[in-house]
């Protein structure tokens, strides 16, 4: 999956399901997550407002501190 895919998917399920799209949203974001990693994942977060609206919070960083 490419970020450009996970918009479109995340914008259609806005459409299809409103407010009760967080269950169709986390299936797209597990996969940008696994696929795209934490700074795709927040940057899509930051754009369309995830964690007001589906209470989808952003991630930690990729690269740990130990």
């Amino acid at each position: 999956m490419n970020l450009d895919d996970a918009r479109k998917r995340i914008e259609t399920a806005v459409t299809q399901y409103g407010q009760h799209a967080a269950p169709a949203i986390d299936l797209v974001m597990a996969e940008v997550r696994s696929d795209l990693g934490a700074r795709a994942f927040n940057e899509l977060v930051d754009d369309f407002d995830l964690e007001l609206l589906y209470n989808i919070a952003p991630m930690e960083s990729d690269h740990s501190t130990s």
